[in-house]
């Protein structure tokens, strides 16, 4: 074996450990580089390699769909436990003709995952006990008949190579054609009845007790998608096995479900991450000798919700942490701003400059501290400095900033001592935090509701919504100090 083959054999091993020992890869390798396979992947000259890329695209989408509603009906955990109830079905479906037939090993498999299923509903509807804890028995319980039976088999005469084993951790490159025509068949039986009968899912999905107002037949849409769950789950057995399948139905949901609020788009976008978990891989599998596909698949699915984690647009870790960050850097900044103009409406607006020592006074801070935030005012282009950088002035969009948080901070105030009839000295804390959200529908609702109040429960000027928006008029000495004195 080549450097490079032994690499990859080596990542295998340590990323999935024992799992290379029971599962299956797509294909023979000799001794070729790891450019060489990656040509053989993309010309597609391998028949093996052909049926594992086209199952991978029909497990994807069978499995995002399906997997979509799961996540949302909070039944993962249906999910784990339907697959490894379905173990004892694939032995029976064995003993049928001791065969691995597709077809009899599919209906003993979904026999008994519908088993499993009604046993779970029995076990809540007759007990105390709730859901998580009938999954946890019919998981368990099942799971270990099923190994028995394997084991039982391996132990007849033709038991060794019988390959039941390869259902524990899958066996993508045993697909074959009678494999592929009952994933397709169960695949395009997911999109007809979830297309056909979507509206109905939906709204069972989010809201049963809504469903059943309308009249809808909830118990009977639930078994059903237990019925399609079942039919997904023994169409990846091959692929994946009994202990992965559920992340195959799970992570490309998991994934869809950060990046988008609409049902729609995480249906896509859930299929879409199915079919690219399959495609890379059976590629990643395919550059190295002896590595998973199954597993494979599964890492690269987690890669995909790691991904969309960590730096999704909107519920992202990356991504609320940055907002998080700007918004903790733009109320200092607003802050900023305010203690300037602070200072010079203490002083009548007689000048223009505040030096930096003022502001330290005003905000109890060192000199070190307030130039760091004035040089990021700076940046921003809220300030300027004078020629020794030791006065700062405000541009007119300061200006507008500034004076649109004092009048937030002073319109709030008031409307909670007007309207809310609290005390004049305990509503400035309230006011801090409240100034940096209010939005201009909500402070001009504020306006009019206070009819339009000059002065806070303080008695110091409110600057007003239309002062604010002429920010070209508001840089006159002239103007700031007639502001500073109205009435």
């Amino acid at each position: 074996m080549n450097p490079r083959a032994k690499v990859w054999l080596l990542s295998a091993l340590f990323l999935a450990g024992a799992v290379p020992l029971h599962a299956a890869r797509i294909g023979e390798l000799t001794d070729t580089t790891v450019l060489e396979q990656i040509t053989r992947f993309f010309s597609l000259r391998d028949p093996a390699l052909r049926a594992v890329l086209l199952g991978s695209v029909l497990l994807g989408i069978t499995c995002g769909l399906l997997g979509s509603f799961i996540v949302v009906r909070k039944m993962s955990l249906m999910g784990d436990a339907l697959s490894h109830a379905v173990l004892p079905g694939v032995a029976l479906g064995f003993l049928w003709n001791m065969t691995k037939d597709p077809f009899a090993i599919f209906v003993g498999a979904t026999l008994a995952g519908l088993l499993g299923t009604l046993v779970v509903y029995a076990i809540t509807h007759t007990t105390r006990l709730k859901e998580d804890t009938a999954l946890g028995l019919v998981l368990a319980s099942f799971f270990a008949v099923g190994i028995c039976l394997v084991k039982m088999i391996e132990r007849l005469p033709t038991g060794s190579k019988s390959g039941i084993d390869k259902f524990l951790f899958g066996q993508a490159a045993a697909l074959n054609t009678q494999d592929l025509q009952l994933m397709t068949g169960v695949t395009i039986l997911v999109v007809v009845l979830l297309a056909l009968f979507y509206k109905e899912v939906l709204v069972s999905s989010f809201d049963v007790g809504f469903a059943r107002a309308a009249g809808l037949p909830t118990r009977l849409i639930h078994h059903g998608l237990m019925l399609l769950l079942a039919f997904a789950v023994v169409i990846a057995l091959q692929a994946v096995g009994v202990v992965l399948v559920s992340a195959m139905l799970i992570t490309p949901a998991a994934a869809a479900y950060l990046l988008t609020d609409r049902m729609h788009r995480m249906l896509v976008l859930a299929a879409v991450f199915g079919v690219a978990s399959g495609v890379l891989g059976a590629f990643f599998s395919f550059l190295g000798n002896n590595l998973p596909t199954g597993p494979f698949m599964v890492l690269a699915a987690s890669a995909v919700f790691g991904t969309a984690f960590l730096f999704g647009p909107r519920h992202g870790t990356v991504a609320r942490w940055w907002r998080q960050r700007s918004r903790s850097a733009r109320v200092e900044r607003e802050n900023l701003l305010k203690s300037l103009f602070h200072v010079l409406e203490a002083r009548e607006f007689r000048g223009e400059g505040v030096t930096l020592q003022e502001v330290c006074e005003r905000r109890r801070e060192t000199i070190e501290t307030v130039r760091h935030g004035v040089i990021a005012l700076r940046r921003h282009g809220l300030v300027t400095f004078d020629e020794a950088g030791e006065a700062v002035y405000l541009t007119p969009d300061g200006w507008q900033r500034a004076r649109a948080i004092v009048r937030n901070h002073r319109l709030w105030e008031l409307y909670l001592t007007n309207e809310a009839k609290i005390a004049a000295d305990h509503v400035h804390e309230d006011a801090e935090e409240i100034e940096h959200v209010l939005g201009e529908e909500t402070v001009r609702q504020l306006e009019k509701g206070l009819d339009y109040a000059t002065r806070d429960p303080h008695g110091k000027v409110i600057p007003s919504t239309a002062d604010i928006l002429r920010g070209d008029s508001a840089a006159s000495a002239e103007n700031l100090i007639g502001y500073g004195k109205r009435p």
